[in-house]
């Protein structure tokens, strides 16, 4: 059973534990088995909340929405305030307090399965990152109320399996919601893009992106590489297979036009990219049912 804080609850916050029977079903259910909770909640302005745990037997994601609290992980100091997202990592001893002052509003969820520590690094945790800062994210909120809404359902097996679900869902999309970059950036990126979908139809280089963000073509690739995990590059080609994808399903034109209309008079050579990006050719991709 996971130890959760014992910080009396009032009436408008929430603490949710699940059951042992129904954590043993989660464990050996094929559909939840990799991946479960074991407790979740909702704190509002929690005056008085603190926890210390020398063996932390699960994992314990914690999103802060207002207020601010201490935490001290692996002898490490850290300061959680509004828009945090903190993870707590299985065999990681911690402590943490409210501010007194300024108490904090959190969502959170213990969970394990085998794969807990993959989603750990996949949403940009670490040994030394411990707290990333998301801002508000609606997105996030939407995904912790859903773990929620199983609330009053008796503990019903099918409703936490739905909840099981949700909670992957939840963690997959943080690297989609997560906003590290400066509003300036985030900018810069909006423009790119806009830039890209614009010239959809032509040849773009490395160098004319770099020369719209003002930087060396080195420096830009490194720096939307980090932003977006991907070439800028490849993402302008990607979004062309999107357009001509769209093309082979809501038009009789040949991938010949279609290519030219992609900026590739060579339509064999673009055919190579489409394969390489969709895993089958355009003709197969025209003549698979799809429904």
């Amino acid at each position: 059973m996971t130890q959760t804080s014992q910080w009396p609850v009032p009436e408008d916050s929430v603490r949710y534990v699940v059951p042992a029977p129904i954590i043993r079903l989660l464990a050996s259910h094929p559909l939840t088995r990799d991946l479960y909770p074991l407790a979740f909640g909702h704190y509002r302005r929690a005056a008085g909340h603190h926890m210390h745990r020398e063996h932390h037997s699960d994992y314990l994601l914690i999103y802060c929405t207002e207020g601010k609290a201490f935490l001290n992980v692996l002898g490490e100091p850290h300061t959680v305030e509004a828009g945090d997202l903190l993870l707590l990592p299985a065999g990681a001893h911690h402590r943490y307090t409210s501010d007194p002052d300024n108490p904090w509003t959190i969502h959170w969820v213990h969970y394990t399965g085998p794969v807990a520590e993959e989603f750990r690094n996949y949403m940009g945790f670490s040994g030394t990152t411990r707290v990333r800062h998301l801002g508000r994210q609606p997105r996030l909120l939407v995904d912790f109320n859903g773990l929620l809404s199983v609330r009053q359902t008796g503990f019903r097996a099918r409703g936490l399996i739905h909840a099981a679900n949700r909670l992957r869902q939840l963690m997959a999309a943080i690297p989609l919601t997560a906003d590290e970059t400066s509003h300036e950036h985030k900018a810069e990126l909006d423009t790119i893009h806009n830039f890209m979908r614009e010239h959809l139809d032509e040849r773009i280089s490395l160098d004319q992106l770099a020369d719209l963000a003002g930087l060396s073509p080195a420096h830009f690739a490194t720096r939307y590489r980090e932003q977006t995990g991907t070439s800028p590059i490849q993402h302008f080609l990607h979004l062309k297979v999107e357009r001509a994808c769209q093309m082979l399903d809501t038009t009789d034109l040949s991938f010949a036009d279609i290519s030219r209309r992609m900026g590739y008079d060579d339509a064999y050579y673009f055919s190579r990219l489409f394969k390489k990006v969709m895993g089958q050719s355009p003709r197969d991709y025209r003549h698979t049912a799809r429904h």
